[in-house]
């Protein structure tokens, strides 16, 4: 069995790259179809054999298998290995990662069908398949920065896909740079782990964590942490760039700049929940520093709430749907910090589902719009795209949370553990999570009446041309539609009260809130009749769906009067709550400023006027006395000569004059 299993991992994680290697480098021989062809052919390979080692995991109950593959490097006793490590919430993740990326990549086909970049796009989504397969399979740390790093490098070319527009290269930038930040701490936090732990291995770490859980260290001065908290938030750090968590957010809106599909893909199942992924599997070492749990929740619940709110300004359809990632983002996070770390999973899982079909619905009314994204053009699109206008409008009710639906079961477990939380930061992030829900319900459904009811605002040309979509692109929102509504009703009793996560997921006794949740759980419809019997969540969702209804159908005039009249905390949220423009003048112009101060006195004046320049004026001006020597006349020349005589036999008499003295 273990041979068979480690063929199989090994073939989920060959298949994405042989595709993405044979449409990259052979893609001018195999043509559009055939580098479509091989990418979907390793994906659909890597989705069939991440859904038979679920069934070996989950449903025949394997035990957790961790192994070596390969050993990269050796010195003493301390080694660098490829390994992986399977156990539920590794083959949760693998089953997530490659159906979705399988939806996309069939999506593209459709969306990306007259660019001239095809092959090489195909390419970038197989290959950003198996960096994120290398990141959740990983049995080590130095894997799992593989992956971290990998993850990021394509990313930066999928954002940048088209890099003839000068708005797409400042944005793989800036999300390149960003990520950086983040890959700093995560770095000392994974060197941290060498020096204590003396392994990479998460088995070594994870059992040694009791160990070192009262251990502190000396930062600066007399100031003295815990060694398990200085880990734990530089981990999280890196965490906060790739899950792009306040204030490490900027990149990903920006990200945008990239084709459809690949928003679909880091916005959904891959890069952007890496860092929710890594926090759940160092669980181990989280649960012992409740410090760095508080840390990891504050931040969730204002990436939740805060980011939530610029969704309601924003008028590009992508857009809106980027913020909505990174509050529910905020979610998962939040959950993490109240060591719920399963149903941070949960909605991870869910999410993927329902903000991929959402990002592919936007990106088929972009197709029928003819490349138009400003909602503020569109209008009544229900009567041209009825399948396009289902899907959206199921994917919208998963992302609010309407009871029954996948992200009903997901969100409502999250709000209603962070409750049972003792943890200073919980009472904070409740308020933060139910406000947040009335925030979602409104921009979900400005979204969803701006796009698809009301007046029709499109010009004549577009509105002769809309039309739905082909089979390609629509055959992907249904499939994707299906598990937004139904998986969360299969899937809620089994990950959250039951032994699912049991070896991936470790919660001490006094932070199990789950534990204390399940003790009322009666069944998936039992917490549907719930939310109408304690009815806050409800209202709140409501409250937000009226809102909606009054400002973009009733009385589309308002939001603009409200703006009007509320014109401070409008030109906040318009402006991002100036991140974008401090980061541009500090960090940006603070760094342009530094660089033209050092090349003006490093560069000019030093190398180039001192040394460089400076060599030459010294060679030249000391030519200049000694060519007044070069006069010309012969008896100048004598007259040098005998001088140089005389200096010469002075010194030959007073060398020799010294050599006879000595004894």
């Amino acid at each position: 069995m273990f041979n068979d299993l480690q063929t199989l991992c090994l073939v989920i994680v060959l298949a994405p790259l042989a595709g993405a290697l044979l449409a990259g480098l052979g893609g001018g021989i195999l043509g559009r179809a055939g580098a479509h062809t091989v990418t979907i052919l390793g994906v659909l390979v890597a989705t069939i054999c991440s859904f038979v080692v679920f069934k070996q995991v989950i449903v025949d109950g394997m035990p957790p298998a961790d192994f070596t593959v390969y050993e990269w490097l050796s010195s003493g006793n301390f080694s660098l290995q490829v390994g992986f490590l399977i156990d539920p919430l590794t083959v949760t993740m693998m089953s997530v990662v490659t159906f979705v990326s399988l939806m996309i990549h069939v999506y593209t086909i459709g969306y990306m069908h007259d660019d001239p970049g095809y092959t090489r796009f195909f390419s970038y989504i197989s290959l950003f398949t198996f960096a994120m397969l290398m990141l959740v399979m990983a049995n080590n740390f130095m894997q799992l920065f593989f992956g971290w790093e990998a993850v990021g490098v394509v990313s930066y070319l999928l954002i940048g896909f088209w890099y003839q527009r000068e708005s797409a290269i400042f944005a793989n930038l800036k999300a390149f740079l960003v990520n950086r930040v983040g890959d700093f701490g995560f770095l000392i936090g994974i060197a941290a782990v060498l020096m204590y732990f003396n392994s990479l291995d998460y088995a070594d770490v994870f059992a040694g964590a009791p160990d070192l859980a009262g251990q502190q260290i000396t930062l600066y001065g007399t100031e003295v942490w815990s060694v398990m908290t200085f880990i734990c938030i530089c981990l999280f750090i890196g965490a906060m760039g790739k899950s792009a968590q306040v204030p490490l957010h900027v990149w990903l809106p920006d990200s945008m700049e990239g084709p459809t599909p690949i928003s679909a893909l880091i916005h959904a199942a891959t890069m952007v929940t890496a860092g929710i992924f890594m926090v759940a599997r160092m669980s181990p070492l989280f649960e012992f520093s409740e410090t760095a749990l508080n840390f990891v929740m504050f931040i969730g619940a204002v990436t939740a709430l805060f980011m939530g709110l610029l969704g309601l300004v924003q008028n590009d359809i992508k857009r809106v749907i980027a913020y909505s990632t990174l509050s529910q983002l905020g979610y998962m996070t939040v959950a993490l910090g109240a060591s719920a770390y399963a149903a941070a999973i949960f909605h991870l899982a869910t999410h993927a589902f329902f903000k991929a079909l959402l990002f592919l619905a936007a990106g088929s009314v972009i197709i029928g719009m003819h490349h138009e994204q400003d909602m503020r053009k569109m209008g009544g699109l229900y009567r041209y795209m009825p399948v396009t206008w289902i899907c959206c409008f199921l994917g919208t009710l998963a992302l609010i949370g309407f009871p029954g639906t996948s992200g009903f079961f997901s969100k409502d477990m999250i709000i209603e553990a962070v409750h049972l939380s003792t943890l200073p930061a919980a009472g904070f992030a409740y308020w933060s999570l139910v406000i947040g829900v009335i925030v979602t319900a409104l921009y979900s459904f400005r979204l969803f009446f701006m796009t698809f009811h009301g007046s029709e605002r499109m010009d004549r040309d577009t509105w002769e041309h809309i039309h739905e979509s082909p089979a390609v692109v629509w055959v992907p929102l249904c499939a994707l539609a299906i598990p937004s509504i139904f998986i969360g009703l299969f899937l809620v009793g089994p990950m959250l009260f039951e032994n699912y996560f049991a070896g991936s997921i470790l919660v001490q006794e006094q932070h199990n809130v789950l534990a204390t949740l399940g003790e009322d759980y009666h069944g998936p419809w039992g917490l549907i009749v719930h939310s109408f019997t304690s009815p806050m969540i409800l209202l709140c969702m409501a409250t937000g769906i009226f809102l909606a209804w009054i400002g973009y159908l009733k009385q589309p005039d308002l939001p603009g009067k409200l703006a009007g009249w509320l014109k401070w905390p409008y030109r906040v949220l318009v402006n991002k709550y100036g991140f974008d423009a401090f980061n541009q003048i500090i960090f940006a112009g603070g760094a342009r400023k530094l660089g033209a101060l050092l090349w003006q006195i490093g560069d000019v004046k030093l190398i180039d006027g001192l040394v460089v320049n400076g060599t030459a004026l010294t060679v030249r001006w000391f030519s200049g006395v000694i060519r007044h020597l070069q006069t010309g006349y012969l008896y100048h020349y004598a007259f040098a000569m005998i001088i140089g005589l005389v200096f010469l036999l002075v010194f030959f008499v007073h060398r020799i004059g010294f050599a006879g003295l000595t004894p």
